[in-house]
């Protein structure tokens, strides 16, 4: 005979859960990982710093004209035959558009040409980064990994400079070339290489150095160390400066090359609505910034706090940083550094180089396989 079953208790004197043993199971869910992971995934030799005491957290600096939506407007040039076209460089006379792409070659578009056709110009086999025209048709690129290329008409590739007082480049960046013939570079990291790029952003550290290299004398001077990042740069109009870009700090600096404030470095804007990648002179009165990424709410809380950015970049080794990117886009400025308009849209991902040749602006992207270009004229522009 069976045993008679004790009668549960009527729902209202049943026990309730304990929210607060639920809650702390859940966090050591979560902790527990983290740390584990922490402690042997953590990459060798990375330390996270507070960032400079001097950078603003507050309000970005105000943009007169914006154009939110510009994806609708934006035309492909090359689709799928431009992997990764970091940054781009002009050839007025020709007419050819050039870009460094991911697979080492650097490749052309004929602007005269209706078709806009796209040429395979030079294999350089590195990772072209920076370019820019010099003297009697050549190209200078700024190879994240080998360095400083001379690249000829006739497509012959030369090293002109790899390293600086003793020290190799890790990731040549930005590059330009002045009227007299130097070149203008960065050196973004002397600690980590391009696939180590969000490290070295991460740890918020001054790895970077400005540098110009003479061809007359093959001599390479550092002429500013201790840069964040050190990104994208421009020769002034005038001849007589340089402005370079600093991407986790969010500005441009101006190192002066001639004059009563020779040898100096100066603020040129700061707080951009975004992180700075290359910049470029329009020959228009304008310099034009990419910004990789506008400022988010998760970018300011890495940047706020390192030991959150030392979890990040565990995470970073599994998982694409490609979530922290958005509203990324162009800004253009004056000579003086005051922002005029911004041309972004929240999905756009980093824009990495950008030009005006006549009525459009012609921009590039690391995570796309085309060049994008806008007429401008179908937008009131102060950039125009």
């Amino acid at each position: 005979m069976a045993e008679p079953r004790t009668p549960l208790p009527p729902p209202s004197t049943l026990p309730k859960p304990n929210l607060t043993s639920r809650f702390l199971g859940l966090l050591l869910l979560i902790f527990v990982p983290v740390v584990l992971a922490a402690i042997l995934f953590q990459p060798p030799d990375f330390d996270p710093a507070p960032l400079p005491g001097d950078h603003y957290f507050g309000d970005s600096i105000a943009v007169p004209e914006r154009h939110d939506h510009v994806l609708e407007a934006s035309e492909r040039i090359g689709e799928g035959l431009l992997p990764g076209p970091e940054d781009l460089a002009y050839d007025a006379e020709k007419g050819y558009l050039y870009t460094g792409c991911s697979d080492g070659w650097i490749r052309r578009v004929g602007l005269k040409d209706a078709e806009l056709k796209v040429e395979d110009w030079a294999f350089i086999g590195g990772r072209p980064l920076g370019l820019a025209m010099a003297p009697g048709g050549s190209l200078v690129v700024a190879d994240s990994y080998k360095g400083v290329l001379l690249v000829k008409p006739d497509q012959t590739v030369e090293l002109m400079t790899n390293e600086a007082e003793g020290l190799n480049f890790r990731l040549t960046d930005g590059i330009d070339v002045a009227s007299d013939g130097l070149i203008y570079f960065t050196d973004a990291s002397y600690k980590y290489n391009l696939e180590m790029t969000m490290l070295d952003i991460l740890e918020g550290r001054p790895h970077g150095r400005l540098m110009s290299f003479n061809p007359s004398t093959n001599q390479t001077v550092v002429l500013a160390h201790d840069l964040y990042f050190a990104n994208g740069v421009a020769v002034s109009p005038d001849q007589h400066s340089i402005i370079f870009c600093e991407t986790p700090l969010r500005r441009c600096k101006r190192y002066h090359i001639e004059g009563d404030k020779n040898g100096t470095t100066e603020n040129f804007i700061e707080n951009l609505p975004g992180y700075p990648d290359n910049i470029r002179y329009s020959g228009e009165g304008h310099y034009w910034i990419a910004l990789s990424s506008g400022r988010t709410i998760s970018w300011d809380i890495l940047f706020k706090f390192p030991f959150i950015r030392k979890m990040a970049a565990i995470l970073a080794k599994f998982f694409s940083p490609f979530y922290l990117s958005q509203d990324s886009g162009m800004l253009s400025v004056t000579l003086e550094g005051q922002p005029l308009t911004i041309y972004s849209d929240r999905h756009l991902i980093l824009v990495t180089g950008g030009l005006k040749i006549g009525k459009n602006l012609y921009y590039g992207s690391l995570h796309e396989s085309y060049i994008s270009k806008i007429d401008l004229t179908q937008y009131r522009s102060n950039a125009m």
